[in-house]
């Protein structure tokens, strides 16, 4: 057996990563951490009678994986003591995610402390880098909103389909992704019956999206991003739109889409048929409520051919495939798991 330690638990991240973890075959808990240790039911009653005791962090032993659920500067400053200890990181924050230092250190406002491990780490999008996950001791786990992103637009950036330069992505996400801390744009006063765009330009997430995409080709990719909360718990949908560069038609995209992620076993292209008499045209796009609660990406897609637009829907779920659940899904690559391990539930419905 595996044995996982959690470092911040008692955040939705955190909590997500217990949760999974108690159905998985191959894994333990071997410990969970709070700066206020307790019941892991004060403030996850989902996991009440699971008899999870959290410890101060100062009191962590080793372990075979750590999932670091922390903000930022405490990640950086945990970080030597779990690598002495021998444990293999997922970091579910964004301490390593990008590769240039300046970027980074403009981007979060802080100077890095642990630069050579954000050098050693791999980028956690197991379907572009699934053989450096599988040999990695530290995983940065992508952004909700970058994986969303990237996901739907690598296989056209990949077969440069379309202009790099004007990629436009607007992210939709639920409130889980503002954290456990209390927020005015979280309460349900202010979020319920309400939208809320927030950092509109220059978004944190566009340099994960740009970083990643622009690999996909050695070339600098361009993504106008903007973010926008709606009045639910849990997920994203991100609307990419891309402007063709030559001539592609929807069978061909559909084609592209299953071809790329055939091997991968939690991104699916989602296409129900068009109701042809219909003026009302929405089976063919992927519903955010079909993926709650999976470690699942459903990708859909359209062509304005009067325009010379593709649109894209993207949707998972941002404790999910955009968070823990991910994260769970590269433990298992790390240590020759089967990939799907812990990972098989589907949606609820309604």
């Amino acid at each position: 057996m595996i044995r996982a330690g959690v470092l911040g638990a008692s955040g939705y991240m955190g909590g997500e990563v217990i949760r999974v973890l108690l159905n998985h075959p191959d894994v333990e808990l071997a410990w969970a951490t709070s700066r206020q240790p307790g019941d892991i039911a004060e403030v996850h009653p989902n996991l009440y009678g699971q008899g999870i005791k959290t410890i101060h962090p100062d009191d962590i032993t080793p372990c075979d994986v750590v999932f670091i659920a922390l903000p930022t500067a405490a990640t950086l400053d945990v970080m030597p003591h779990l690598l002495a200890m021998d444990c293999r990181v997922i970091d579910l924050g964004a301490a390593f995610r990008l590769k240039s230092q300046d970027s980074w250190e403009s981007v979060y406002a802080q100077p890095h402390s642990q630069w050579s491990v954000a050098e050693e780490s791999v980028y956690g999008i197991n379907e572009l880098h699934l053989y450096e996950i599988s040999q990695a001791r530290v995983i940065a786990n992508p952004g909700c909103f970058a994986s969303a992103a990237i996901l739907a637009l690598a296989p056209l950036i990949e077969q440069q389909l379309v202009d790099t330069q004007t990629l436009i992505v607007n992210g939709l996400s639920g409130t889980a992704g503002m954290g456990a801390e209390l927020a005015r744009p979280a309460h349900h006063p202010e979020i319920g019956n309400n939208l809320v765009p927030y950092n509109v330009v220059d978004h944190r997430h566009t340099y994960e999206m740009e970083q990643e995409l622009g690999l996909l080709i050695d070339d600098a990719v361009h993504v106008h991003f903007t973010p926008t909360y709606v009045p639910i718990t849990r997920g994203i949908l991100n609307i990419c739109h891309a402007f063709p560069v030559r001539d592609i038609n929807r069978k061909a995209l559909q084609e592209l889409y299953r071809d790329y992620y055939n091997s991968h076993p939690f991104v699916d292209v989602y296409d129900l048929p068009k109701e042809a008499a219909s003026s009302w045209q929405y089976k063919p796009y992927p519903w955010l409520s079909a993926v709650t609660g999976t470690n699942r990406c459903l990708i859909g897609f359209d062509i304005d051919e009067k325009r010379n637009r593709v649109v894209l829907f993207s949707v998972l779920d941002s404790l999910g495939k955009g968070g823990a659940q991910v994260g769970i899904e590269n433990m298992n690559l790390m240590f020759g798991l089967d990939r799907t391990a812990g990972l098989k539930q589907f949606a609820c419905h309604p």
